[in-house]
C-alpha cells in the first residue's frame, strides 16, 4: 500500500507533471512565472486549493453525485465547489497577506478556471479513487505543479539579466524556456505511475 502511494505521488509530481507533460495550467504558469516570490504564493495558492479541492470533490463525487446517480452533473458541481474554495483562498490572502494578494492580481481567481484543478478532480473520479488516495493525488499534483512554476520562474529571473537574441525576447523565449523544462521532464518517465 505504502509503494502504491508513493509511485502515485512520484507520477503525480515527476511523471506526469500537470504542466510539463500534461500541459495544464498553462495560463498562470506562464502568467505568475516573471518573479520567484510570486510563483511561490502562487504555488502554495494551488497546493491549498488542490488539495482541499481533491478531497471536496472526491466526498462529493463518492457520497452525493454516484449514490443518486448525478454523475452528469459532475463537472458543473466540480467547478462550483473550486470556485468556492477559490474564494475561501482570495478571501484569506487578502486579510493576511496584501502584498501577494496584489502580486497575484488576476491570477488568482484564475485558479477557478486552472484545469489542472478540475483536470486533477476529474482524473481521480474517473480512476475510482478513494477519498484518501484522491487527496493523496491531487496534493501530489498540486506540488508538481508548483515545483514547475518555481523552475520555470528561477530561470526566467535569470533570463532577466542574460542577453538573449532579440528574436527571442518576451513571449519567445518563455515558451522556449518551458518546452526545454518539459523535455527535461521526460526524463522521469521510468519512475512511476
Amino acid at each position: 500500500m505504502i509503494a502504491e502511494y508513493l509511485s502515485l505521488i512520484i507520477g503525480a509530481i515527476l511523471v506526469n507533471n500537470f504542466v510539463l507533460s500534461r500541459i495544464l495550467g498553462i495560463c498562470p504558469f506562464l502568467g505568475v512565472s516573471k518573479k520567484l516570490s510570486t510563483a511561490l504564493g502562487m504555488g502554495g495558492a494551488v497546493i491549498f486549493v488542490m488539495t482541499l479541492a481533491g478531497f471536496v470533490t472526491a466526498l462529493v463525487h463518492h457520497y452525493v453525485l454516484l449514490p443518486h446517480g448525478l454523475m452528469y452533473l459532475r463537472t458543473i458541481v466540480f467547478i462550483l465547489l473550486i470556485a468556492g474554495l477559490v474564494q475561501i483562498v482570495e478571501v484569506l490572502l487578502q486579510r493576511f497577506s496584501p502584498p501577494l494578494y496584489s502580486a497575484l492580481g488576476i491570477f488568482l481567481p484564475l485558479i477557478t478556471t486552472n484545469c489542472a484543478v478540475l483536470g486533477a478532480a476529474i482524473i481521480c473520479a474517473d480512476n475510482h479513487y478513494s477519498v484518501i488516495k484522491s487527496t493523496v493525488f491531487c496534493s501530489a499534483s498540486a506540488v508538481g505543479f508548483a515545483l514547475a512554476l518555481l523552475l520555470f520562474a528561477s530561470v526566467r529571473e535569470k533570463l532577466e539579466l542574460a542577453r538573449v537574441p532579440r528574436c527571442l525576447e518576451g513571449p519567445a523565449i518563455a515558451l522556449l524556456t518551458a518546452g526545454i523544462l518539459a523535455m527535461a521532464f521526460t526524463g522521469f518517465s521510468g519512475l512511476g505511475g
